[in-house]
Parts: structure tokens; sequence; C-alpha cells
């Protein structure tokens, strides 16, 4: 079972969120990225496809990420909300610590290979609708 203190190590704080996504010019890119957030979630939900979850962790990040400054806002600090609740379920609710670290690490390269702008298909899963 995983230390809090080793949770805090694959699970960062929120520092270095605040920076130049917070101008007004980039409120937009913000509301947007977010939006291109909800939006691989749901599609995620919808396709109910076995292990496509990375998939749609780097296309979100991705699409967030094509907004500018703001979209790469928005998409840490939602994947690193998506950590949190993921770790707060998995190990302090139903105390299931076997897989927790592993699953984030695997979640967060997804998540910062589609920040960095690179191709989301790497983690597309076979079978996976062609819509999404």
């Amino acid at each position: 079972m995983p230390k809090p203190a080793e949770i805090s190590t694959i699970v960062p704080r929120l520092e270095g969120t605040r920076s130049s996504a917070f101008t007004e010019s980039s409120a937009g890119e913000r509301s947007t990225g977010a939006g291109d957030m909800c939006r691989a979630y749901w599609d995620l939900m919808a396709s109910n496809h076995q292990n496509s979850d990375r998939y749609f962790y780097a296309r979100g990040n991705y699409d967030a990420a094509q907004r500018g400054p703001g979209g790469v806002w928005a998409a840490k600090v939602i994947s690193r909300f998506r950590d949190y609740l993921q770790v707060f379920a998995n190990y302090y609710l139903s105390g299931d610590s076997s897989s927790v670290l592993e699953d984030l690490k695997s979640n967060q390269k997804a998540e910062e290979w589609g920040r960095s702008g690179k191709d989301p298909n790497r983690f597309r899963t076979d079978g996976l609708a062609k819509k999404y």
C-alpha cells in the first residue's frame, strides 16, 4: 500500500499554475480548453471502450493545449484535479492501492504527451470507433 508521501510525489501540487495564463486575453483559452477536456471525458464515457482512457486523456490535453497558454493551464488544473480524485477514490475510499501509482504515472505520461502537442493517437486502442 503506497504511503501518502509516495502519492504526493506522483500527484503534484497545483504550484506553477499561476502564470501568463491569467490574463484577460487568455480567459477564452481557459474556458475553451476546459471545454475540450470535458468533451474528451464525455467521449470516453460514451465510447465505453476498454483501456481507452489514456487516449482520451492525451486527446483532451492536446486539444486544450492547442488553444494557447490558457488552454495548457486549464488542462493542467483539470488533469491534476482528476488525479487527486482518483487517488482519493481508489486509495482512501475503496482501499485499492494495488495499481493506483502505476495508473497515475501512466495517465500523467499520456496527459503530458498531449499537452506537449504530440499526436494523441499514440495511445489509441484497437477497435475504438473512428468518430473519436
